[in-house]
């Protein structure tokens, strides 16, 4: 399983790379560690969400651990449940 390091801030400022290094982990299982993220953003969301999507349709696991206070404050102010941003497969 490939683990992949969340940066503190995930926004526009890093929403290309991230991009980048998911794409490039396409086809295995994946671990995000969100365990350092201070800032979650809108559109780090859309990236989570268009991921996790990808890795469903490939019965993988894509989960995320650990996760920081920020992170899942983030998540409930956007109303999105941690189980939308990963696979079934990884619950």
């Amino acid at each position: 399983m490939t683990v992949l390091a969340l940066p503190p801030r995930v926004d526009l400022s890093h929403v290309g790379e991230l991009t980048a290094q998911l794409r490039a982990a396409q086809g295995a299982p994946l671990t995000l560690d969100a365990g350092a993220v201070t800032h979650f953003g809108g559109l780090g969301l859309q990236v989570l969400l268009a991921s996790a999507r990808s890795w469903r349709a490939r019965a993988l696991p894509f989960s995320i651990s650990p996760r920081s206070e920020a992170f899942d404050e983030a998540l409930a102010i956007f109303g999105v449940e941690l189980s939308d941003v990963q696979s079934e497969e990884a619950a």
